[in-house]
């Protein structure tokens, strides 16, 4: 019986080697080069406009979720955000934090469980915020920008993250509207093995600050909803 079943698992493994090459195949891009300087980062600035990045500046207060499974509350002036999950909550001080707090069902952590609950919580920010507000990190500390041209004549923007973050040498490639406003990017990261994968950047709302951002993603099948988002004064 066990034979058996070694010998399943091992066909299981090798079908989905064989499925992971053929789709690895068909689908996975390097990344593009193209050109850095004055016009990759007007064209940067061109989709700070169509945003409204001056109000992104004065939003005091972001709130969010991430598909349903973490909910946020960013207070941008402190830089103090409640993230919640399951039945945990950490109030998550990105300046200091060690001096985060948590709680599960309402009682206070252990240290060492708190501890561990902090670097859940930066790590589950650190990759849903950025699904949030990544058209506005495009000159963080420690990126590039080049100007790519594609195919069909137009120009894509290129970001490279050389550090900060979970994955530093992560790029993103913003295919971006007329308008300006950022229609999709194509992704290289270190957690989706293949390169150039799609995700759109969808449903904007104009927020009470007066900033764009979005409410809805597609990654291949699977839809990423932001849920209830609201930026304040």
């Amino acid at each position: 019986m066990l034979k058996k079943l070694f010998k399943l698992i091992g066909i299981f493994i090798l079908l989905a080697a064989i499925a992971y090459g053929v789709l690895y195949y068909l689908y996975n891009e390097p990344v593009p080069t193209g050109e850095s300087g004055p016009e990759a980062d007007a064209l940067a600035y061109r989709m700070f406009d169509a945003l409204n990045y001056k109000n992104f500046n004065n939003t005091k207060i972001l709130e969010w979720s991430f598909r349903g499974n973490h909910t946020y509350k960013w207070d941008r002036e402190k830089q103090i955000v409640v993230v919640g999950y399951d039945d945990v909550v950490v109030n998550l001080d990105l300046i200091t934090p060690h001096s985060s707090t948590a709680t599960i069902n309402n009682e206070p952590a252990s240290y060492e469980k708190t501890q561990e609950l902090i670097e859940k919580a930066q790590s589950y920010f650190n990759n849903d915020s950025f699904w949030l507000v990544a058209p506005f990190k495009t000159f963080d500390r420690g990126t590039e920008r080049y100007l790519v041209n594609l195919e069909d004549g137009s120009e894509a923007l290129l970001v490279t993250y050389t550090q900060g973050g979970d994955t530093p040498g992560d790029s993103y490639l913003w295919i971006i509207e007329p308008s300006g406003r950022p229609k999709s990017f194509k992704l290289w990261t270190k957690i989706i093995p293949i390169g150039g994968v799609v995700a759109s950047w969808e449903d904007w709302i104009e927020t009470e600050s007066g900033v764009f951002l979005p409410t809805q993603h597609k990654l291949g099948p699977f839809s990423i909803s932001m849920g209830d988002v609201k930026g304040t004064h």
